[in-house]
């Protein structure tokens, strides 16, 4: 080719510079907010100026689309930290302050460690041993395991939820609001929040106990509190009372003291159950530390040991003989002293494996004979009695506070530095690791202590010591000192929570009610949320027992983790498109078994708690949801089904759905035969793989003419269709057209297809395959009107190229599905795939993802921010960024131009008259029947031989599907009117090709091209050769990496925006060289909004 048809690369003008990788920080002036757009002043009534439109030879196709559809390397480069191409606030406020970088925790230390203090909690220390015995180290076992699959199950339900996408700090409330609609986040946010503010009061309460039980009972107000629980309890909400007044103004004024504080009350955490381990292999043998007295076989309190005997005059006669008259029980039966840790060599694991469940008022004793363990109407004198009612659920209910705390990794997600992969791991270890600390706890408790002071929950048969501190190496004190500071420290951390989930739920301002609380003071304090929490803190107080509210605050955790439970569950079976956790090790059983267990623990420990949390919730989720909806009952469950129906359309008019809701919409453009059966019935095939039996489908096909005279045909086609439908087993719905235009027919069902907010937004319409072979000039006339009108719906559009090579629903493939990602229009190419695999036909295929790099781009980085951006999408696939480099415009792209040039103008010739017609198709014939040399068009000659290594021949592509390649269908040496040129595409600096240019130069493959004899002299237009370049190099591309993949999908250009025939030839042309050699494409696009996002 002499130098004049060379392509240069032109530089672009000043302060029109656009983002792309590799460019220097002079280059960079444009920022990039998801569309690439022109200056106002470089453009002209809405079009780049002409100098702009040939700076991407290699992709000069797509020129025309490039200001609402960038390129992929520069979408890539324009999104800042994977925002969604979301403006930060910097970019929509130049003078706002740079955010301070947040912290970048790892999983250790962000999820791990927080994880196990949370769930490390009062309870452990001050009722697990009573727990154990109560209910043996069997039903003990099954207790802290059943506890323990609970969290268990909602932390994989979490973790997949967690792992859905980019979670902003929030835990549950965020989480659930975002799976479930902001009824159920609003509901259960407020659960979450009751349930955070009564930890605090079993906290406060728990914090309490242990120091006037264990550390100082000489600071009790009420009296002797062994000898009347209630005055115990009234010392605990008085001193409760001050506790809490003092740690909310230490959350009122100082934040980073709690913080701070956390650590230390972690280290206490692991530091006391450290202790209780050694103890417990230290004592290995038993000690004699703690003695306990026994009459009999109850337990007795307040004796010391030295009194423990039925000496005459002794204690225990003054107390049981306080007339001269003994009580018969302790008349009868001897009194002994027992050792309390009796270590694991003892045997002892063996007599408290059964369970030891007392009725309230019942004596602690051993076995469960009447004798020993009712009152009898008698004097209880100093023998320890139950003080409520114990039962297998009931002590479910009290332990299940210390297994809660699993949000504590999924609140922090904003701190980690890749939270979808350390919420998983950190909180699934840690609920391993107190779930293994608890278990053993369980068996070592109960092969270490004696059976009757494991019950003796306030250890009064002891002198009022804590049992596990007693266990403990090398001193009690160090649990009770580091139990103190761990449970106050969990109290600081929910009074701190607390108030800042409830001003986070009143400023989505999803419940009204709550709007004075979406307030901060001045330092950015809730201080209004904090008084709220600490007047609900105060009713918790109140109630004084440990025992009580450990039951309640396990009803609105467990309401809330059976809330998670259900979100994961209905996402799974919904298969949602957005649903695409990084977390791969969920299922929808195992959700729906957290859920279950949930439920079932709520009612088995109290049904009245239960109904309680559960109306709490149903009354804030109507609140949210709507005020004293209208109903329309009609007849039964019909008029039922009809108010159901018109309610949720009237929703979903609302508004467009939200991306992360967006799923194919489809309506199928079906194309009849003579039979009125569709002609291809692999769309409808393809329709039901790509909805997976979700979404809306509608299948459509128009006839012309009359209606009046072809409704019978119409109502034919209709049954047709729906049979069809029934047979490829796609659930939708299905009409049929009469029009006089069949384009106009079909941009009608564009437009009105669906009611309300149930309307289609993807079309499926089929390639037509015999443009070329037909006499008809417009032929693809349908073909383009119909993508234009889908463009102006903006709807997203699908054009299966080969559709009879695609598979069955009944087939299964493998092999790869190749993604060709040349422009972004909103996520189409990425998500398409994925709805495929979720259909077992394409189940085991893999997906491979190409973008093009220009000379200007750096690959390197392309290919690392293109994985990074698929792992933000929760998308495996194998990513492969291809470079074309500036080249020169081959003689095979120009005689190719030149082919097409001569069709069009063959063409304009047939439409003069009928007669001439039939002239020039005679002439067509003549030229046909030349010698065996000439016999094959001199288009197809070139085709063949330009793709002479690729192993199927391009001519099948001109025929229809499943059709016998005939070289006689190829179209014929074609010439353009000079006149008739497209003036608007040509650039400057780029001159036109002389009329007597030698065809010398090598092809693509390198050799030497004959030039063909009896060429007319024509002018190929700039642009058309510029877009026959990209159509041509981008085939070479595709066909070297994807001849063999299952399914190619590229990017559709647009069509061309004026109507002249010679334009929308050209267009047709450039798409046939586009996907020649390849036997599946499919063309995809958008529709102008994103479809696929990284959030959740």
């Amino acid at each position: 080719m002499s130098e004049r048809f060379k392509v240069t690369k032109f530089d672009e003008p000043s302060g029109k510079n656009y983002k792309n990788y590799g460019a220097t920080s002079a280059e960079s002036d444009v920022e990039l907010k998801g569309k690439l757009l022109p200056d106002p002043g470089d453009t002209d009534d809405g079009l780049p100026k002409e100098k702009d439109k040939c700076c991407d030879t290699n992709l000069y196709l797509y020129h025309e689309e490039i200001e609402d559809r960038p390129r992929a390397a520069t979408f890539l480069s324009s999104l800042a930290d994977y925002s969604n191409t979301i403006p930060t606030a910097s970019a929509a406020d130049p003078d706002a302050p740079k955010p301070a970088p947040p912290a970048r925790m790892g999983t250790l230390i962000g999820v791990y460690l927080p994880c196990i203090q949370n769930i490390f909690g009062v309870i452990l220390f001050i009722r697990l041993t009573w727990v154990v015995g109560t209910a043996g180290a069997i039903q003990g076992f099954l207790i802290v395991l059943t506890c323990c699959c609970t969290t268990m199950l909602t932390a994989i339900s979490m973790s997949a939820i967690a792992t859905n996408g980019v979670v902003p700090a929030g835990g549950s409330y965020f989480m659930i609001g975002r799976s479930l609609g902001p009824e159920c986040g609003g509901a259960v946010g407020m659960l979450f929040y009751t349930g955070t503010t009564l930890a605090a009061a079993m906290y406060i309460v728990g914090a309490v106990e242990i120091v006037l039980t264990y550390m100082a009972p000489w600071m009790s107000i009420f009296g002797d509190f062994t000898k009347d629980p209630e005055a115990m309890y009234n010392n605990f909400r008085v001193y409760g009372t001050g506790l809490l007044l003092i740690m909310g103004m230490v959350v009122f004024v100082g934040v980073k003291f709690v913080n701070k504080f956390a650590t230390i009350a972690l280290a206490c955490v692991i530091l006391s159950i450290s202790a209780v381990y050694a103890g417990i292999f230290v004592n290995f043998n038993g000690n004699d530390k703690l003695q306990m007295c026994v009459l009999g076989k109850r337990l007795l309190k307040d004796i010391h040991i030295s009194n423990c005997s039925k000496d005459p005059g002794g204690e225990l006669e003054q107390i049981f003989c306080p007339n001269g008259t003994c009580d018969p029980y302790y008349h009868t039966h001897e009194v002994s002293i027992v050792q309390g840790i009796k270590g694991l060599a003892s045997g002892v694991f063996f007599d408290n494996l059964q369970d030891s469940f007392l009725q309230l008022g019942q004596y602690i004793a051993y076995g469960k004979e009447p004798d020993d363990i009712e009152q009898m109407e008698r004097p209880t004198y100093n023998q320890i009695y139950a003080d409520l009612t114990t039962t297998f659920t009931i002590l479910i209910g009290i332990f299940f506070p210390s297994v809660t705390g699993i949000m504590a990794g999924s609140n922090r997600s904003g701190d980690l530095a890749d939270a979808q992969k350390s919420i998983p791991i950190g909180t699934i270890c840690a609920i391993l690791t107190t779930s293994t600390v608890y278990l053993s706890c369980v068996l070592l408790f109960a092969g270490t202590v004696d059976n009757l002071l494991l019950r003796d929950k306030f250890g009064q048969s002891i002198g009022g010591k804590l049992v596990v501190a007693n266990m403990a190496w090398p001193n009690q004190w160090v649990i009770l000192i580091g139990s103190f500071l761990s449970t106050l420290g969990a109290g600081l951390q929910s009074l701190t929570g607390a108030p800042r989930l409830l001003q986070a739920i009143a400023k989505d301002e999803i419940i009204p009610f709550l709007a004075p609380f979406a307030v901060s003071s001045s330092r950015g304090e809730p201080t209004r949320a904090l008084l709220l929490t600490m007047l609900i803190c105060q009713c918790g107080i109140l109630l004084g027992n440990v025992d009580i509210l450990a039951p309640l605050l396990s009803m609105f955790f467990l309401m809330c983790y059976g809330f998670v439970n259900l979100a994961c569950a209905l996402q799974t079976l919904l298969k949602t498109p957005n649903w695409r956790p990084r977390f791969k090790y969920y299922h929808w059983s195992l959700s729906l078994a957290g859920l279950t267990l949930c439920i079932s623990i709520m009612f088995m420990t109290s049904w009245f708690y239960a109904l309680i949390a559960m109306g709490m919730a149903g009354l804030i989720y109507k609140y949210i949801e709507y005020r004293g909806a209208e109903k329309e009952w009609g007849d039964g469950l019909r008029g039922l089904a009809l108010s159901a129906a018109r309610y949720s359309l009237l929703r979903l008019e609302e508004g467009p759905p939200h991306t992360k809701n967006w799923r194919p919409q489809v309506l199928v453009l079906a194309k009849l035969n003579d039979d009125l059966n569709p002609k291809y019935r692999k769309m409808l095939a393809f329709a039901s793989q790509l909805k997976a039996g979700k979404g809306l489908a509608v299948c459509v096909s128009v006839l012309g003419g009359d209606f009046t005279r072809r409704a019978g045909e119409a109502s034919t086609a209709k049954q047709n269709l729906r049979k069809c439908m029934e047979e490829e087993k796609v659930k939708g719905f299905t009409d049929v057209l009469v029009a006089h235009s069949i384009a106009d027919g079909l941009s009608h069902f564009v437009q009105t297809t669906g009611l309300g907010g149930l309307k289609p937004n993807t079309v499926i319409v089929g390639w037509p395959y015999g443009w070329r072979q037909s006499e008809d000039d417009r032929t693809w006339h349908v073909f383009l009107h119909t993508v234009r009108a889908v463009t102006a719906a903006r709807m997203a559009m699908l054009v299966p190229k080969g559709i009879n090579f695609f598979p069955d629903s009944t087939e299964k493939v493998s092999g790869n599905i190749d993604i060709w990602w040349i422009v972004h229009d909103g996520g189409m190419l990425m998500l398409l795939p994925f709805l495929l695999k979720q259909h077992r036909t394409w189940k085991n295929c893999k997906m491979r993802i190409f973008t093009v790099a220009q000379m200007e781009d750096n690959s390197i980085q392309m290919k690392k921010d293109l994985k990074m951006f698929l792992y933000q999408l929760r998308l495996e696939a194998e990513v492969e960024v291809v470079e074309m480099t500036d080249s020169d415009i081959s003689a095979y792209t120009y005689e190719r131009t030149l082919m097409m040039e001569q069709r069009n103008q063959m063409l304009r010739e047939l439409r003069l008259n009928k007669k001439e017609t039939l002239g020039m198709m005679q002439n067509l014939v003549d030229y046909r029947e030349q010698n065996a040399e000439e016999k094959l068009p001199l288009v197809q000659a070139i085709v063949d031989h330009h793709h002479a290594d690729v192993k199927t021949a391009s001519k099948v592509r001109f025929a229809e599907p499943g059709s016998e390649p005939n070289p006689n269908d190829a179209p014929s040496p074609p010439l353009a009117d000079s006149e008739d040129k497209e003036t608007d595409d040509k650039c400057e600096g780029a001159p036109s090709p002389p009329l007597d240019a030698e065809k010398k130069d090598s092809n693509a493959n390198g050799d030497a091209l004959n030039p063909k004899p009896n060429l007319p002299n024509i002018t190929p237009d700039e642009g058309t050769v510029r877009r026959m370049h990209t159509a041509v190099k981008l085939n070479e591309v595709i066909v070297s990496r994807s001849h063999d993949a299952q399914l190619v999908i590229l990017n559709l250009p647009g069509p061309p925006r004026d109507t002249k025939l010679e334009r929308e030839s050209n267009y047709m042309e450039f798409l046939e060289v586009l996907t020649e050699g390849l036997e599946k494409v499919l063309m995809v696009r958008g529709g102008g909004r994103e479809v696929i996002t990284i959030y959740s």
